[in-house]
């Protein structure tokens, strides 16, 4: 049996999340974390996923709350790094699921590991996703460089940011390995005389429309053929099942900073 904790309990990954923990034999919820202005403190989880109710009461107190979890979910916008240090001092694993993820915030979260953490953290926990990064760097390098690089994406209109956590992951990657420099060599939307596109450029558009769950399009693209890779989330049920598949991963993991290639031990060269 998994001990697991949510925070971000009371949003749209975290009753998801909570909903399959719920059904599942092996998980059991045993906390559930939401910000301190939320109404919906004192509500018993399982009602917000519209099931029998099970003990578990929304609460602001992360602390109390870790006693006997073994993993941590966080899908919030809050401190997700205090949030980390606090899992890690009572020895839970944490699977950190929010995007947007700044570099001195991503340092902090691999500093951890020296006090024991095992972290799981991504911007996007689909396994087909995951398959992607997986393949969207051996591509551009066999192609090489007379193929252009175009990426666009397209998510719901509630998204906070832009371009999408996914979509900067498949830049890095991209960019890694056609030695690229992500700040001098990507464009992000064009507008007005731009003149001829330049070979050494990788385009990056977000289009953010309705209710779409995530869609990923990277576009290679030379004289005479087109070729794409496109990843199309239809539903957020994808990303809650691959971060309760990172939690089962990082419950007995070593101390580290993992992402969800290491969880589906996919790391291999293709």
């Amino acid at each position: 049996m998994i001990n697991i904790v949510v925070i971000g309990a009371a949003g749209r990954m975290g009753r998801l999340i909570m909903k399959n923990i719920l059904i599942m034999p092996n998980l059991k919820l045993v906390g559930a974390i939401e910000a301190k202005q939320s109404p919906l403190l004192g509500t018993d989880a399982a009602v917000l996923v519209e099931a029998l109710p099970c003990g578990i009461k929304l609460t602001d107190d992360l602390q109390q709350s870790l006693n006997g979890a073994d993993v941590v979910i966080d899908f919030s916008t809050g401190d997700i790094v205090g949030n980390a240090r606090e899992s890690v001092k009572h020895g839970a694993g944490v699977v950190i699921g929010t995007t947007a993820l700044s570099e001195q915030q991503k340092q902090e979260l691999k500093n951890l590991v020296s006090a024991g953490a095992r972290i799981v953290c991504t911007p996007n926990m689909s396994v087909g996703m995951n398959m992607l990064f997986h393949i969207a760097g051996e591509v551009a390098k066999i192609l090489g460089e007379s193929y252009d690089i175009e990426l666009v994406e397209l998510h719901h209109n509630q998204k906070k940011d832009a371009p999408s956590g996914t979509a900067m992951k498949l830049v890095e990657i991209l960019a890694k390995a056609r030695n690229m420099d992500v700040d001098r060599d990507i464009c992000y939307g064009r507008k007005g005389i731009i003149g001829e596109r330049p070979a050494k450029q990788i385009g990056v558009h977000a289009v953010r429309c309705g209710d779409i769950a995530g869609e990923h399009t990277i576009i290679f693209s030379t004289n005479g053929e087109r070729i794409e890779l496109i990843h199309k989330a239809t539903t957020r049920e994808t990303f809650a099942l691959g971060a309760l598949r990172a939690a089962m991963y990082v419950k007995n993991a070593k101390p580290g900073c993992y992402d969800m290639q290491d969880v589906l031990d996919i790391k291999k060269s293709i």
